[in-house]
């Protein structure tokens, strides 16, 4: 793990300072345009013909792409000498959240955006570049990205498609079927990952007329029922040598670096997905009444209101402090994209993990709060409740994210805990973050010692410190945000809900490791003590921040 690496997670060690943590209330001008253009994109031309694409009438999807190229939309993220725009990465993630309110349109543009291009974009040759990007920038062009297969999920590198050269050494021909392939019934072209000789993993740009290449039907899925997802056949499909993306056998590091942005932008799409949910159930709840009076006037409902917000806004806190940080490292000269990217798999995964279950909670309680109607196919937090469920299964499963991160920290984690006291409103917050630095340190080296470091075996080990090392990115970012935003009443009182709650739940994870790890008792005690004396009134706190976002 090299050194820039290590510092990236520096906040497992040590509390940043706010002025090295990118947030929202940073945006510039252009920004706030940006989200302007993409609100009016989603609002004006994608929910008006919204229920047509959900019936899977593709030619709006088309049409759509088309219109987000026109806006550039989608050229946000790609450099200007192919086409693009060369936006920034928080300019791409702005687009990302903002197209979540699209629901299934936002599959068919974010596939585009992220895992279709971006192979062609980093990894590509200037040829490949030329040839492809135009088009799919303009959107008049579709990408599909086909890599899953029947036997091979979350293992990636088990795929069975083949890929051999042929007698004249012009093509390469590939034999297989991918499976679930997003955007496959429209797609024009086809990142493809085959396997050379049986043996080598390896990226092809792969043309839909290609003769030999066939899909199946649409799968009848449980959401997204907009979304175009099919197997894709490969039968004798002659490929040309000059299509190969990157090196033979190094297919491995473009598929995992391209996943990398695309658990980023997963996150980003929960996080407007949460922000929508809770959107709803607000309006939903400010005119329901029962017993005379309107939901949101019930403590119950504004307690779970508060606890949608503060859990949405440490989401919000995160992504945008790793698009930030993303955007500072890609301005800066860079020797290989694969290790510039790679910097950041530790984050994405926390990301894409945080998010996509926040969002998963967020949105069942706010199917919640709509009661009965919010399980009549004809409310739309119903088509959430469905569509946000494979958020969890994208790109990489949790569990495998989780255990990615783990393999991370265990090499990298440097056990010292530089506390850092830190005066005024959130004092308190700072030493409980402090205290939960230090629950990990203890966890890690009782995990050292006793040889229990194989995260890919100690699975369970694994999580828990994946989910450590979640709480404390979450904590590190949402504090700094309350400290530079000094005076903001909903990001600061989100601050100490959010903090309070995930102290008791890395005090829970101590206590449930604390006998099969060997981890000291000191640090629970700390913990819980910490707990025990908190000042705060937390009901009154999550009034308070109910009362903030409802009025």
């Amino acid at each position: 793990m090299n050194s820039s690496t290590k510092s990236l997670l520096s906040f497992l060690n040590k509390t940043s300072r706010p002025a090295d943590v990118f947030t929202v209330e940073e945006f510039t001008d252009e920004h706030l345009m940006l989200k302007e253009t993409v609100e009016k994109f989603v609002d004006r031309e994608v929910f008006p013909v919204l229920h047509m694409i959900e019936q899977k009438q593709f030619d709006e999807t088309k049409r759509l792409m088309l219109k987000a190229g026109e806006l550039g939309l989608i050229a946000a993220d790609i450099a200007e000498e192919y086409g693009g725009l060369e936006l920034g990465k928080v300019s791409a993630a702005i687009i990302a959240e903002g197209m979540a309110k699209a629901r299934s349109f936002n599959i068919t543009f974010s596939g585009q955006t992220g895992i279709g291009a971006l192979p062609i974009a980093l990894f590509g040759t200037p040829e490949q570049k030329s040839r492809y990007l135009p088009k799919l920038l303009t959107g008049e062009h579709i990408a599909a990205y086909a890599l899953t297969e029947p036997s091979a999920g979350t293992d990636a590198l088990g795929i069975k498609t083949s890929a051999t050269l042929s007698p004249c050494g012009r093509y390469y021909i590939l034999n297989g079927e991918k499976q679930w392939i997003t955007n496959s019934g429209f797609a024009d072209i086809f990142i493809v990952y085959a396997k050379v000789d049986h043996q080598h993993f390896t990226a092809f740009i792969v043309e839909a007329a290609s003769e030999g290449l066939s899909t199946g039907p649409e799968e009848n899925k449980m959401g997204l029922d907009g979304s175009s997802t099919r197997s894709v056949i490969l039968d004798q499909v002659h490929v040309p040598v000059e299509n190969v993306i990157g090196e033979i056998g190094r297919g491995h590091i473009i598929a995992f670096n391209v996943l990398n942005f695309g658990r980023h932008k997963i996150a980003l799409s929960s996080l407007g997905t949460a922000k929508r949910a809770i959107e709803l159930a607000i309006e939903y709840g400010n005119v329901r009444q029962q017993f005379k009076q309107p939901l949101t006037s019930f403590p119950l409902i504004r307690e779970k209101i508060a606890d949608m917000v503060a859990e949405s806004i440490a989401v919000e806190s995160v992504v945008y402090r790793t698009a930030g940080e993303m955007e500072e490292s890609f301005s800066e000269p860079y020797d290989s994209i694969a290790k510039l990217v790679g910097k950041f798999a530790v984050h994405c995964s926390i990301n894409k993990v945080m998010a996509t279950e926040a969002a998963g909670k967020i949105v069942d309680e706010a199917l919640q709060i709509h009661g009965g109607y919010g399980y009549m196919r004809e409310y739309e937090i119903e088509q959430l409740y469905r569509d946000v469920r494979i958020n969890r299964i994208f790109e990489g499963t949790n569990e495998i994210n989780r255990i990615l991160i783990a393999n991370h920290i265990m090499k990298a984690y440097e056990p010292v805990v530089e506390e850092e006291h830190v005066s005024g409103p959130l004092e308190k917050e700072y030493q409980k973050l402090n205290l939960a630095r230090v629950i990990l340190k203890e966890l890690i080296e009782s995990a050292r010692k006793n040889n229990l470091t194989d995260m890919n075996k100690e699975q369970e080990l694994a999580a828990a410190i994946a989910d450590m090392a979640i709480g404390l990115y979450a904590m590190d970012s949402l504090l700094a945000r309350a400290r530079k935003t000094s005076g903001d009443q909903k990001i600061e009182i989100a601050a100490k809900v959010y903090v309070h709650k995930t102290l008791q739940q890395f005090m829970n994870l101590a206590l449930y490791l604390k006998n099969y790890a060997g981890i000291g008792v000191e640090a629970i005690q700390k913990a819980h003590q910490a707990i025990i004396e908190s000042a705060d009134n937390l009901i009154g706190l999550k009034r308070q921040l109910a009362e903030i976002v409802i009025s």
